[in-house]
């Protein structure tokens, strides 16, 4: 068993991270939110500025909902390794984008263009508008959610998967479109979501029809 798959079989060590992860979002919100959004606000537009806007377009779901499903339905009758790869990863982006919705709609947190603008900050709850949509980061979810997917799939190319997941994660506040509690609390969502369908699902179909694995 990889070590990172031996990190989903602790209920102690989520509970820990959990917990770590809810103290450096507040730690964030009182102290570096403000001061990083407003730095990185300031930076002049050039290439640096154009290159993280290309990278947070790796945060988009719709490509990877997409591309899971049509992994799916392709090879559903052909390889069934392969097609249900494709429906955990349709699953997994999904279910972490709709969760990062549904918070985003509850917390209604000001995003830091409102800040900018207004000298708005915090939580409204209950916003629809994008600019009270801030936590979490939606682009972060996505990106950690499938670089941890990769990372459980393809276990020697982890480091390339988790490198990949943070820059689309880091772009968001490079960009200054979200808070670096935004971006923390996305990212671990990502993650999470990806551990739990892998562990409680995909893992067992995955190793039923692993052509390794005959």
């Amino acid at each position: 068993m990889y070590p990172i798959q031996h990190l989903m079989n602790s209920s102690l060590t989520w509970s820990i991270t959990s917990v770590t992860i809810t103290c450096l979002c507040i730690i964030c919100y009182s102290v570096a939110d403000i001061p990083a959004a407003l730095w990185f606000h300031s930076l002049e537009k050039n290439w640096l500025y154009e290159i993280f806007g290309k990278i947070t377009l790796f945060g988009d779901s719709l490509s990877y909902l997409v591309g899971g499903l049509l992994l799916f339905i392709l090879f559903r009758n052909k390889n069934l390794y392969r097609a249900y790869s494709g429906l955990y990863l349709f699953i997994t982006v999904a279910v972490s984008g709709l969760t990062a919705d549904l918070v985003k709609f509850i917390t209604g947190r000001a995003r830091p263009t409102l800040y900018f603008s207004e000298y708005l900050f915090g939580f409204g709850f209950f916003h629809t508008e994008h600019s009270w949509t801030s936590f979490p980061s939606g682009h972060s979810a996505t990106a950690l959610s499938v670089a941890t997917l990769f990372a459980l799939l393809y276990p020697r190319w982890r480091r390339v998967s988790y490198f990949a997941g943070s820059l689309v994660a880091f772009s968001r506040i490079f960009l200054a479109q979200h808070y670096i509690s935004d971006v923390i609390a996305g990212s671990f969502l990502g993650i999470v979501s990806s551990f739990f369908f892998y562990k409680y699902y995909f893992k067992l179909k995955r190793d039923a029809f692993d052509p390794n694995k005959n």
